[in-house]
């Protein structure tokens, strides 16, 4: 999951706006003496428990605005009616008037109150006249009060369209009735019956107009106030009613000849949209220097299905382009990038117009798409900067973090008078198949001055990121460079995956879409953005101009650059349906394209379950496959599993026996009761995410560097030897470390880097992993789903052991962990493969395997028996 440092605190959450209320200005609180000095507004936060147990518990504080200004913290204060938390508002962005906040144990997942994140929203209440904003919390209480004596005041939290034929309106507190306007225009009444949650009917006779506004007057019952809120289309947005009269399934985006570039963008609800031609991609603001912010500004046309269009004469190419939107929403207008935009100028603010026979690099159009088949597949998972960022990559320095560096020939490097091949010379010698990028897409970073991020934080989907190239001013170059890559990847049988993040924005406020169709490209909980993602927004891609955005996407990207595949960043956030109907897109582009990804959300979502691409619906998924965590964390517990937890792998003292099941399973390329198709399975330990390997084992409490090089090479050896697709992490098979940060996405370049200095260290383990990619990638056997392998366990599961006929060959595969005291295994006949530890020098009729071992033997099976006849002649 995920990337930033809010999504590894906020991994089961997801929006809810709850009853908020004016405070009492002035109130008469007792304020701790070592209050810091108030110089501007704060929040005070108060906190009672009901057994007035305040150790364990903490918090967690963010603004959906940035990424980068959470808090995790205790309560500081204490009073008679519980802990109090004391922050100035300084310390996040609140352009959106909200804080998220989070009650939590401190060291578990466990909330208090309710399992949605809960919003301050500030404008719903007063400071006092020490310029603090006061909010109450109660545990087992999904409310925020203003006060000790749980007082709330009217508010209609949501009103939106149901369906097509009625609406439904929730506040705060009971109705006396709900009153529905079209316009000025009062439509429809139902009375609330006392209900907090109350739905309206749509008369029959009423056509719904998606450009007229819809209104709900609420009268509370207990108060007599009467509110009005706009009620949303939401509900409305995957209708036929929508889609019949908006739907648009052609070209977007800017469609260059040299004649003439057409330019198309998808917009039904604005009143006003202008296209502005820029001849420099890069802002002022940006680049004061570079920069230029001139433009000559036209007016578009809107036509059928809510699409605007400009056509402009000549040849554009190479200029950059944005859109000045005017809508309700927006009634200022807003300057964005078109989201179907092919490259951009720095920082990815304007988008440009391309001339894509421009871009290929000579030899670009001798190479095609490999052919692999994606159970032979074995994944080398890396961040492009993390190959050539060490000073022990050793090759030029300008491309060092880019994308010609990662495939630059001929980088070594030598110490104690040992020299070994670094950077592309080293993915290549390792023997893997297939590299997967995560994210080269435009990221919300910036790009001139680079810091170190994994990338998650999608800008603009159809744009290469620049800060992996030489110029990121240059839209061509970002683009050529990384054709330059996968051609190179290419030519030396590695196939190319690229990482992508259809499940949410940078930001979902003022994007792109948002600006272009409000409301329409995101999930909403009660009115607020569905936070399924972790991250403060989820894209509706069952939405259908969303679903065909992704699917547009991932064509591009399959087709203009010859990729091998698509690893989808939490696809239970993407829906089934779409997910299908990509791979099959995808499979018109490229037959042998490999789609796979995580099969699970980063919190609730309001996307149903049946609908969620996840494992326990893989046997819905067409033509796609999914990261095996079952397998993953029975042997190392990774994830989320608490530090401390020990798998097969890590664990000396005892077994369980659900691990071995779920490695069983693993092996044959299934999960437990989810798939049994290894087409739809992708084996792992360690990616990017959490902890290196090494450092997993290194944290669960094993101190002693030899047994920890030994549990993490058993780990892989385990991966490298089952059916399904296969992947690692770059930098295992040298034991890599990230000195303890399990969440590094933006630590540093140095926390990140691949250190070559290890491989001559590990120069026998990087040597197995050699060894064992090899025998994955040609074991038939471990292929496709014809094979059905049997796993004898032995030693009370302590050691495993499975034989295969494979290649004129029968396989045995020995793996041993630390459990217990072993006994010999029947080897006859066979003879020596591998020995992980090095420790076998000839094989006789039985072995016994020592701890942390894995060993491949085989012999031939085809036999031709020889006998004599009763002539002493041989006959067959």
């Amino acid at each position: 999951m995920k990337k930033f440092l809010s999504i590894m605190l906020v991994i089961l959450a997801s929006l809810s706006l709850l009853a908020c209320s004016k405070s009492y200005s002035d109130r008469d609180v007792d304020y701790p003496s070592n209050l810091p000095s108030i110089s501007e507004d704060y929040v005070a936060i108060h906190y009672q428990r009901s057994d007035n147990e305040y150790s364990t518990w903490g918090l967690w504080l963010w603004s959906n605005d940035s990424e980068d200004d959470n808090v995790v913290d205790m309560f500081n204060y204490q009073d008679d009616f519980g802990v109090i938390a004391f922050y100035p508002l300084s310390k996040w962005d609140l352009t959106s008037g909200e804080l998220g906040i989070i009650i939590r144990k401190v060291d578990s997942w466990t909330k208090d109150g309710t399992d949605s994140d809960r919003f301050i929203k500030f404008s719903d209440y007063e400071k006092d006249s020490k310029g603090i904003y006061h909010v109450y919390f109660f545990n087992d209480d999904e409310n925020i009060y203003v006060n000790e004596s749980k007082t709330k005041v009217d508010k209609i939290k949501s009103a939106q369209f149901f369906d097509e034929s009625q609406v439904l309106v929730v506040s705060s507190a009971p109705l006396d009735k709900v009153e529905l306007y079209c316009d000025v225009v009062k439509i429809s009444e139902e009375n609330g019956a006392g209900r907090a949650m109350v739905t309206v009917k749509i008369p029959d006779n009423h056509e719904i107009s998606f450009t007229k506004e819809y209104t709900a007057k609420a009268t509370f019952r207990e108060t007599g106030a009467i509110l009005e809120s706009k009620i949303a289309l939401n509900g409305l947005y995957n209708t036929d009613l929508f889609n019949n009269q908006y739907y648009y399934n052609g070209d977007l985006g800017a469609i260059y000849s040299k004649t003439e570039t057409t330019f198309k963008v998808w917009s039904p609800f604005s009143t006003d949209i202008k296209l502005r031609i820029y001849e420099n991609g890069t802002p002022k603001s940006v680049d004061n220097t570079k920069g230029n912010d001139q433009y000559t500004e036209y007016s578009m046309t809107k036509g059928a299905k809510g699409v605007w269009n400009y056509k402009l004469s000549g040849d554009q190419e190479g200029k950059f382009y944005t859109y000045y939107v005017t809508n309700s929403s927006y009634p200022n207008g807003k300057e964005i990038c078109d989201p179907y935009a092919k490259s951009s100028g720095g920082n990815g603010i304007r988008g440009m117009v391309v001339d894509f026979s421009k871009t290929n690099p000579d030899g670009w159009d001798d190479i095609s798409y490999l052919s692999i088949d994606r159970t032979a597949l074995t994944v080398y998972e890396t961040h492009v900067a993390d190959v050539t960022s060490s000073k022990t990559w050793g090759g030029t320095e300008a491309y060092s973090k880019k994308f010609l560096g990662l495939v630059e020939e001929g980088t070594t490097y030598t110490e104690n008078g040992v020299t070994v091949s670094t950077g592309f010379d080293h993915i290549k010698e390792l023997g893997v198949n297939a590299i997967q990028l995560i994210p080269i897409f435009d990221q919300a970073n910036n790009e001139i001055n680079t810091q170190f991020n994994w990338g998650y934080n999608p800008l603009n989907y159809n744009v290469v990121e620049g800060c992996y190239s030489t110029n990121p001013y240059d839209g061509y170059t970002k683009i050529k460079e990384f054709k330059q890559l996968v051609m190179a990847c290419n030519k030396n049988g590695i196939t190319t995956i690229m990482d992508v993040v259809y499940n949410h924005v940078n930001g979902a406020v003022g994007s792109n879409f948002d600006v272009l169709v409000p409301n329409y490209y995101y999930r909403y909980s009660n009115g607020v953005l569905s936070n399924g993602s972790g991250c403060g927004n989820e894209l509706a891609s069952e939405n259908q101009m969303v679903r065909k955005f992704i699917k547009d996407s991932t064509a591009f990207w399959a087709s203009e650059y010859k990729l091998g595949g698509f690893r989808f960043d939490l696809m239970g956030l993407e829906d089934i349906t779409t997910m299908n109907e990509v791979v099959e897109n995808l499979n018109t582009v490229n037959p042998n394209i490999v789609v796979y990804g995580e099969p699970w959300t980063g919190g609730s979502s309001t996307l149903p379950q049946a609908e969620q691409a996840i494992q326990s619906n893989a046997n819905k998924f067409i033509g796609f496959g999914q990261f095996n965590d079952q397998m993953r964390d029975a042997l190392i517990k990774g994830g989320l599993s608490g530090e401390k937890e020990k798998g097969w792998i890590t664990n000396d003292t005892n077994i369980a026996s659900t691990d071995v099941a779920k490695i069983v399973k693993g092996i044959n390329g299934e999960t437990a009761n989810a798939t049994n198709d290894p087409n739809k399975t992708v084996n792992y330990v360690t990616c990017h995410d959490n902890y290196t390997l090494y450092d997993r084992i290194e944290a669960a409490g094993i101190t002693d560097d030899s047994t920890i090089k030994k549990m993490a090479q058993l780990a892989n050896s385990v991966v490298l030897t089952s059916k399904g697709t296969t992947f690692i992490l770059a930098g295992e098979e040298f034991l890599r470390t990230k000195n303890g940060n399990s969440n590094s996405y933006n630590a540093s370049y140095k926390i990140n880097e691949l250190d070559y200095s290890l491989k001559i260290e590990n120069k026998t383990i990087f040597d197995n992993y050699k060894s064992l990619i090899e025998f994955k990638q040609n074991t038939d056997a471990l292929h496709g789903n014809d094979v059905e392998i049997s796993v004898t366990q032995k030693d009370g599961g302590s050691v495993l052991v499975y034989t295969f006929q494979s290649n004129n060959k029968e396989y045995m595969i020995i793996h041993s962990n630390g459990v217990g005291t072993k006994s010999a295994i029947d080897t006859t006949g066979y003879s020596l493969v591998l020995d992980t530890l090095g420790l076998i020098t000839e094989i006789g009729e039985s072995i016994t395997p020592e701890k942390y071992q894995t060993i491949i033997l085989e012999k031939y099976y085809n036999y031709i028996i020889i006998e004599p006849n009763e002539k002493g002649r041989f006959c067959l």
